[in-house]
């Protein structure tokens, strides 16, 4: 990595504010406003081309002309183990599921669910790498780390066409 700061823009997003960090190859990190904070919000922005690039492709994301990410992610941190969950994630494309079991089979490490669980949940860049694609085997949400929890997710899954059983605290008229 870069022995300079990592360059960091905030740009809006339907989901809340989104925060993202690239050193100078690489996007490093991806946040969605909780609560109306970021993790870096007391640091200032310092954009650069491929963070330009970044906001342009998650823009047309939004928009709903764009299905996939042509961006450079390095996946920093995190156990091998994390690492090896996120590499499963990572080849999951534009309205594609899969359920916390069938990830962890597809990756070699079949009935630990709850560990897949959490290593989803550490994803250090949602959306770019679609941790929101992954559904209890029922077709549930069972929680989502990012943003507002569930309701951001339910967002991203509806806005791609995923369909999925909404649980007791997901809002779905809004």
């Amino acid at each position: 990595m870069d022995s300079i700061a990592p360059s960091l823009i905030r740009l809006p997003s339907p989901i809340g504010r989104l925060e993202l960090t690239a050193d100078s190859e690489s996007i490093l990190s991806l946040s969605i406003e909780r609560a109306g904070h970021l993790p870096l919000e007391q640091s200032p922005e310092s954009p650069s081309p491929l963070l330009e690039r970044a906001a342009t492709e998650l823009a047309e994301y939004f928009a709903g002309t764009r299905t996939g990410f042509d961006l450079p992610i390095r996946l920093t941190g995190g156990t091998a183990f994390q690492r090896s969950v996120w590499q499963g994630l990572a080849g999951l494309g534009f309205g594609e599921v899969i359920s916390y079991g069938e990830l962890g089979a597809s990756i070699g490490r079949p009935g630990s669910g709850r560990a897949i669980g959490g290593a989803v949940g550490a994803n250090p860049v949602p959306i770019l790498i679609g941790c929101h694609r992954v559904l209890a085997a029922n077709g549930r949400i069972t929680g989502y780390s990012g943003g507002n929890g569930i309701r951001t997710k339910a967002w991203l899954l509806d806005h791609e066409g995923i369909q999925h059983v909404g649980t007791r605290s997901s809002v779905t008229d809004e």
